[in-house]
């Protein structure tokens, strides 16, 4: 009888070995670089040594000067006194800095996990006055691939107290058993993925706006809302859940808040609690810029990105009612990217730069003021009578006042390379 129940064992434990096997798994994942919360927080300097602009993200304007944020690095300091001949005259080093705001003599950015300000009374030098720490905990620096990354890894360090400041991509091995006849099985059991837009994976992003004394940071899905009226900033209330922003735009008394999917309305007539006013669906904020003037939202739609459009086109909606946005009209577009609006013209990134009167939105297109092939952008800023495009090869600064006029055209002034 022992013999018999012997047999059966071996059989069973043959027939599962012809089920389960061992399958060794590849794959790639970002491991985190980290660095220590001191060596973090003594890493900041001014320096008047003059850094090559590589890229161009938010721009902002003082007593005559450009701060430029170089993304994930750091601010560039420019004299523009004369639009003509801009000076370089320094840089700030800000590991992880992606917003920044300027606001009574003081500079506030992000430092990716903490608030750090600086004095502007000579503003070719700023000077760091104050730090706020760990205002956004899960703040991780950008991922410039299509990997995930190790989740675990990274919680193991922040409990130690240290900053994840880089990454590694690394290439990974692993044996896993798995089923045959099964439809799944755990092809990466230690992976875990960061937030996947526009073929970037962001794993985090910081968005700044002001209204009022308040400063509005949004960082991944929490709002935090900082009272900028006293000798040092304080945070005002608790976080705020919201949706995750890629941009954040202070309009009267509304915050409006471009997400993954939607652009989404917020009141802020009471400044520490804002209320969600509507949503207006379907607009891919990370990959469609938007502007609004005189309650009129202009956002462009642009195909080849990972948003999953095919549509390119400008779309104007009506925000007079907050409450409930109504679409005005759309246009048929090429390729339209960044988008701006002064002194009662839109500035339009496609396949050129267009140029538009702003009376009459339903008759929008019939009243195009220019069209430079040449010019080949994708985002605008405004100083004075200065426009500014920031394209793949540079920042080029334009006069623009003859076409404010009705005299003239745009005069080229000077362009700052990008590496």
């Amino acid at each position: 009888m022992k013999k018999i129940v012997v047999l059966f064992l071996l059989a069973g434990l043959c027939m599962r070995c012809s089920v389960d096997s061992l399958q060794t798994i590849y794959y790639s994942v970002n491991e985190p670089v980290f660095t220590s919360s001191e060596a973090f927080r003594n890493s900041i300097k001014v320096t008047s040594k003059v850094q090559t602009l590589s890229d161009c993200g938010k721009i902002c304007f003082y007593n005559d000067h450009l701060y430029i944020s170089e993304p994930g690095q750091g601010i560039h300091i420019i004299d523009n006194t004369d639009p003509s001949h801009p000076q370089a005259k320094g840089y700030i080093e800000i590991t992880g800095n992606q917003d920044m705001v300027i606001r009574d003599n003081r500079l506030y950015a992000d430092a990716l996990v903490d608030l750090v300000w600086f004095d502007l009374s000579n503003p070719a030098q700023p000077v760091l006055k104050g730090r706020m720490e760990n205002l956004f905990p899960d703040a991780l620096p950008t991922i410039e691939n299509d990997f995930g990354y190790d989740y675990t890894l990274c919680q193991s360090g922040i409990e130690q107290g240290k900053i994840v400041t880089g990454w590694q991509l690394k290439q990974r091995k692993e044996r896993n058993h798995y089923n045959p006849d099964s439809s799944s099985y755990d092809s990466s059991p230690t992976l875990s993925h960061g937030n996947m837009y526009g073929g970037i994976n962001k794993t985090s992003k910081t968005c700044f706006s002001l209204y009022n004394d308040y400063l509005y940071a949004v960082a991944n899905y929490q709002m935090s809302i900082i009272d900028l009226s006293g000798e040092k900033p304080e945070k005002a209330t608790d976080d705020i859940f919201v949706s995750y922003a890629e941009t954040v735009f202070s309009y009267r008394d509304k915050l409006l808040m471009g997400t993954p999917s939607s652009l989404t309305i917020y009141s802020v007539e009471d400044p520490l609690l804002p209320v969600q006013y509507s949503q207006i669906m379907h607009v891919y904020s990370n990959c469609n810029p938007f502007t609004v003037e005189d309650d009129l939202v202009y956002v462009t739609v642009h195909s080849e990105n990972l948003c999953g459009q095919t549509d390119n086109r400008l779309r104007i909606f009506d925000i007079s009612d907050a409450t409930s946005p109504v679409e005005v009209t759309s246009y048929p577009m090429i390729h339209p990217k960044g988008l701006g609006i002064s002194r009662g013209m839109l500035f339009l990134c496609d396949a050129g730069l267009k140029i538009f009167k702003t009376d009459n939105p339903k008759t929008l297109i019939n009243h195009q003021l220019a069209y430079y092939t040449q010019i080949d952008g994708y985002d605008f800023a405004f100083f004075n009578t200065v426009l500014m495009v920031i394209s793949d090869k540079g920042l080029y600064q334009y006069d623009y006042s003859d076409m404010i006029a009705n005299t003239g055209n745009l005069r080229l002034l000077s362009v700052i390379p990008k590496k």
